[in-house]
């Protein structure tokens, strides 16, 4: 028998289970996601579980997000799960499809489209996910072997390994435990990151005041030898598999000689490294056909592996879906 429950009528020591056990599982797709987005103001959590036969074998976990005004929350409705999807290695076809569809149940009405973000490998899934809907997306992503500091130094660039050599020559310093102020010097750094280059919208502050409350969550904030904090790195870590690069930012510009950028992410690859996760995950390196994506390739450097790992999505109302895509295209040009 399956069944496709709420989240709400799953049991978190079953729940933790199948974290512990699933090949793919990410902390995305963890009880204490679930507890972190439910916290935001700005941000609606969905979500629904399979079971077959009493046993839990999936867990779809997502949030709904829009964006500005209201016009613009309306054409921006889209539901990501981030990570992919939490299933039970023996899963069933029936059952996948039970879950794809309860996802799809669950946001009618609420979405324009769908979009599952993969950390892990769903190839052997792939035709179940386009039977339900689900269209195949290339989308490449860095993993960077963190099993040791010999093995992380080893793999490094060498223009890398020289920037990381002379920051430190020249007195930078990381800190774990920011302060307040600190936080919100870096969610200004973040702000000018996005409004400048990355050109899609920043979350609320609110997002990094309770992301650093969680036991999860890490934070490398790089200081120049006079304290000035010049730059930071936003993690999330999953025990035992990996440690994600949620968000990072440097004023290279200003401090070319203390490379705050690259810093900061390689804190965050030696800490992985240092505390036994076996793996440092950039989330995310553009789509194949991105060119000359500089960050793909800033990513890169730091010896990591380039995989093609994808995502899932599925359209919920083709014509707003359209519309959407033309304005976000027209916004980031203007």
């Amino acid at each position: 028998m399956i069944e496709v429950v709420g989240l709400n009528r799953i049991g978190k020591d079953e729940w933790c289970a199948l974290v512990a056990t699933s090949h793919v599982a990410t902390w995305f797709q963890t009880p204490e996601a679930f507890e972190f987005f439910s916290s935001l103001s700005f941000i609606e959590p969905f979500g629904c579980a399979v079971i077959t036969n009493g046993r839990l074998k999936g867990v779809a976990l997502g949030c709904i997000q829009k964006d500005g005004h209201a016009l613009k929350r309306y054409l921006s409705r889209r539901a990501v799960l981030f990570g992919g999807l939490l299933l039970s290695d023996d899963i069933t076809t029936e059952a996948l499809k039970s879950l794809l569809f309860g996802i799809r149940g669950n946001l009618r009405g609420k979405a324009i489209y769908v979009e599952i973000r993969n950390f892990n490998d769903y190839g052997r899934w792939r035709k179940t996910f386009e039977e339900c809907g689900f269209s195949y997306e290339p989308h490449y992503n860095v993993l960077v072997d963190t099993a040791s500091t010999e093995t992380v130094n080893g793999k490094l660039d060498r223009n890398r390994r020289r920037n990381i050599k002379k920051a430190m020559g020249n007195g930078v310093t990381i800190d774990a435990n920011p302060t307040e102020a600190d936080l919100r010097r870096y969610y200004a750094m973040l702000e000018t990151l996005y409004h400048t280059k990355v050109k899609t919208p920043l979350y609320p502050f609110e997002f990094f005041e309770k992301l650093r409350q969680l036991p999860d969550s890490r934070f490398f904030m790089v200081k120049s030898p006079e304290g000035e904090l010049i730059g930071g790195l936003t993690c999330v870590c999953l025990k035992g598999r990996s440690i994600y690069a949620w968000m990072a930012c440097g004023d290279d510009q200003r401090h070319r000689e203390l490379s705050p950028s690259v810093m900061a992410n390689y804190a965050g690859i030696c800490y992985a490294a240092e505390n036994g996760f076996p793996q440092f995950d950039f989330m995310g390196a553009g789509k194949p056909d991105d060119g000359g994506y500089g960050v793909r390739d800033f990513k890169l450097k730091f010896g990591g592996e380039l995989v093609e790992q994808g995502r899932y999505v599925c359209v919920c109302n083709p014509l707003l879906y359209r519309i959407g895509k033309l304005g976000v295209k027209l916004m980031k040009r203007l």
